[in-house]
């Protein structure tokens, strides 16, 4: 089977679940192997082997640390060149797609951005216009460089060998042309990353003001859950614009997500209609995200999501 390059989305090792999604995925349609790039391989390596990388790829120059996104582009590149890949898979952030289109040109390859699925013969599935459209696409020139939504793919682990195969790519002065000068690092809460989350609890429109967001947390504090927000929400300035879910947002597909006050608008609609288990709290029983709820509950959030955390904590004893 040819390999499936999986670039590891990782910060000094710690392996980032849409990572372990990729290499699901790979493991489908070939034989995965991982590309670590910067500091953090030896932490990172056992990681991916549990989770199906038969071959590690790792470029860990201290140089390649102080610039930004093309010295990712030119390690994938140098290991497409040496390693002939069936294709490569990116994670679909920001970052991912700008390494994709930027790898993509340098390997005079065609590029697939925000796919939800792939087939055996590399076709990808997307969903566009907010979830309305379904498409398939595929690559017919060079190396398919195809980036990946987030949650779009279960994680399953299963072992690969994890060989490392060290990478030594010299950087043009191309490579060089914008430079890390600073990091600071953003402080997390105990709640979940709201990306890998196993339950999401969110707020929308319906929850009226910015203090009125301490019921959903309350909520989603007695769920041990991630905390997330409608577009309406999050441009009101009620929460912060992260923890945005939708199209314009992050997407998530949670065990159990818990829309309360959210219309169902079809760019909400798009970052979470995945999610397994969907509950909807709403007093307007017309509102189109109760075309995807599993349980429904027509009524006033300020009511129901109240009694339900008391009601939570009670059976937690």
């Amino acid at each position: 089977m040819a390999e499936i390059l999986v670039l590891a989305d990782h910060t000094d090792g710690e392996v980032k679940k849409v990572t372990l999604e990729l290499l699901t995925l790979a493991r489908s349609v070939g034989e995965p192997a991982a590309v670590v790039v910067g500091a953090g391989a030896d932490k990172a390596i056992p990681v991916l082997a549990e989770h199906g990388a038969e071959k590690v790829y790792v470029a860990d120059s201290a140089e390649l640390d102080e610039y930004l996104v093309a010295p990712k582009v030119a390690v994938l590149a140098q290991v497409v060149a040496t390693s002939a890949p069936a294709a490569v898979l990116i994670a679909s952030s920001a970052e991912g797609k700008e390494i994709a289109g930027r790898l993509a040109i340098r390997l005079d390859s065609g590029v697939i951005t925000d796919a939800v699925g792939l087939a055996a013969d590399l076709s990808a599935t997307q969903s566009i216009f907010g979830g309305g459209v379904i498409v398939t696409a595929k690559v017919n020139s060079g190396v398919p460089v195809i980036t990946v939504r987030p949650n779009s793919s279960p994680v399953e682990a299963v072992a690969g060998a994890g060989e490392r195969v060290d990478v030594t790519v010299d950087l043009a002065d191309s490579d060089k042309a914008a430079k890390v000068t600073g990091s600071v690092e953003q402080a997390r809460d105990a709640r979940p990353d709201l990306a890998e989350a196993a339950i999401v609890v969110s707020g929308g429109r319906g929850v009226g003001s910015a203090d009125n967001f301490a019921i959903i947390e309350a909520l989603a504090d007695t769920l041990g859950a991630a905390v997330g927000a409608s577009r309406a929400a999050t441009d009101a300035g009620w929460y912060p614009h992260q923890f945005q879910v939708g199209q314009t947002g992050k997407t998530v597909s949670p065990q159990l997500y818990i829309a309360n006050g959210i219309s169902g608008a079809i760019q909400h609609r798009a970052g979470m209609q995945t999610s397994k288990t969907i509950v909807v709290v709403n007093k307007d029983a017309e509102a189109p995200i109760f075309e995807l709820a599993d349980y429904g509950i027509v009524g006033d959030l300020f009511t129901v999501v109240p009694q339900l955390t008391e009601e939570i904590k009670k059976r937690k004893g």
